[in-house]
């Protein structure tokens, strides 16, 4: 195989198993022997039916897993074997190479601060930032992801589900970072908040040339965002290609089937 490319986010087979609970203890694997590749200026979607293992994916990158999963495989980024630093090591990763904005973003902020202090305390973490100049760059940046300046003295509360996701984005690309890991970004957002969010994260990562993973199982969401998309079943990618090329001409019976319901609730009643 030949070395991981530096400007990419490789994981070369990788597999999740969830260690079992109750009487019989049976252990549950959740992703199977799964590879792929993110480029930086890419998006890839990584589709699928609820459990089938797409988020497992996801987090195993930033290694943010439970400690009752069990993982094997490599991953790369830009060259480096992520998966083989330690905790300290991999920490200087996050957020800095690698951001995530997690599934149920919206509701993972810390009640009683504002957004911009999220902001900030991610830039002083990492930078050693002070704080008159993280605060100056956390106005920029919720301006970035489609926010009023006015949003870093707001409290989560006081914000929509729209607004909180984009905030999620804000942190999420304050320290630059080559990668973004969107875990179904756009759930129990309306339809119109899902496109508008969706066109903030393509026209931000682009803009910096970031690559992106998108996790979802809606697959029309993903096609129109997405450069190529991954199809996931029962923890196994079954069908890879351009966005356009895996909606328009499937493969797998899977994808066809997944296509078809698409269809069929696209019809008119």
């Amino acid at each position: 195989m030949n070395a991981p490319e530096k400007t990419s986010l490789e994981i070369i087979g990788l597999s999740v198993t969830y260690a079992g609970h109750g009487t019989h203890r049976r252990s549950v694997r959740a992703v199977r022997d799964c590879s792929f590749s993110v480029s930086r200026g890419e998006t890839v979607g990584l589709v699928g039916e609820s459990g089938s293992g797409k988020s497992s994916v996801l987090m195993s990158i930033p290694r943010l897993l439970p400690e009752s999963a069990s993982v094997t495989g490599k991953i790369f980024c830009r060259g480096v074997e992520i998966s083989s630093l330690s905790e300290a090591e991999m920490n200087r990763w996050r957020w800095r190479k690698i951001a995530i904005v997690p599934q149920g973003a919206m509701n993972s902020f810390t009640p009683h601060l504002t957004i911009g202090r999220h902001i900030t305390e991610v830039l002083e973490h990492h930078f050693k930032m002070p704080r008159h100049e993280s605060e100056a760059r956390a106005a920029e940046l919720v301006k970035t992801a489609g926010l009023n300046e006015n949003a870093v003295s707001r409290y989560p509360h006081e914000m929509s589900g729209g607004e909180k996701q984009r905030a999620a984005l804000a942190a999420a690309i304050a320290c630059e970072p080559d990668f973004l890991l969107a875990d179904e970004p756009t759930t129990a957002l309306d339809v119109i908040t899902q496109k508008e969010v969706l066109e903030t994260i393509t026209s931000l990562t682009r803009d910096r040339g970031m690559g992106v993973l998108l996790v979802t199982h809606d697959l029309p969401l993903a096609s129109g965002s997405c450069d190529s998309l991954l199809v996931m079943r029962d923890g196994e990618i079954v069908e890879r290609g351009p966005a356009r090329e895996v909606t328009s001409r499937p493969k797998e019976p899977y994808t066809r089937m997944l296509t078809d319901a698409v269809r069929d609730m696209e019809k008119p009643r």
